[in-house]
């Protein structure tokens, strides 16, 4: 099960990779701008528990804020990542190996897991977007669940190192 859970973490960070990658790409082929979500929900969770991002205090907005922000926000989603991967994981079994399906599923549990709280702290609203803002969030999360899917199958189905070589540790 721990080992699951280690194999899921690791196929849920090369699965970000792969979200960033995605999203960076698109970034660069279409102009637009990075989003600003994630440093607006980071900011709004320190408020909430009273974690001063700046060095005036709680409260005040100036560029240190806006930068530990940014970070905050990009490690969100790094938890994400690795936090539903490692979920993922956790419900496998050792027989059956997951596939399209199960990429879907958790490409879309990942989006959610990212917009649900976008949502509940009023950072947006989904029933306002366009087709190309559904796009930006969508491709990219699905990119995200087939990736860590393949890596979680490559990583499962190999046995100990130690275990694999012939002649040698015997």
């Amino acid at each position: 099960m721990l080992r699951n859970a280690f194999i899921g973490a690791a196929a849920g960070a090369i699965g970000t990779v792969a979200l960033n990658v995605t999203t960076y790409g698109d970034m660069a082929l279409r102009g637009r701008p990075t989003s600003t979500t994630p440093a607006k929900i980071a900011g709004i969770l320190a408020s909430k528990v009273g974690l001063p991002l700046s060095t005036q205090g709680v409260g005040s907005h100036d560029e240190v804020a806006q930068n530990r922000e940014s970070g905050l926000g990009a490690l969100l989603g790094y938890v994400n990542g690795l936090g539903v991967g490692m979920i993922f994981g956790l419900l496998q079994s050792r027989d059956d190996m997951p596939g399209l399906g199960s990429a879907v599923g958790i490409g879309l549990a990942a989006m959610a897991a990212s917009d649900v709280p976008t949502v509940v702290l009023g950072v947006s609203n989904p029933t306002k977007w366009g087709v190309s803002d559904w796009a930006s969030d969508l491709i990219p999360h699905l990119i995200y669940g087939v990736v860590t899917v393949a890596a979680y199958n490559t990583f499962a189905k190999r046995t100990s190192p130690l275990k694999r070589t012939r002649g040698f540790f015997k």
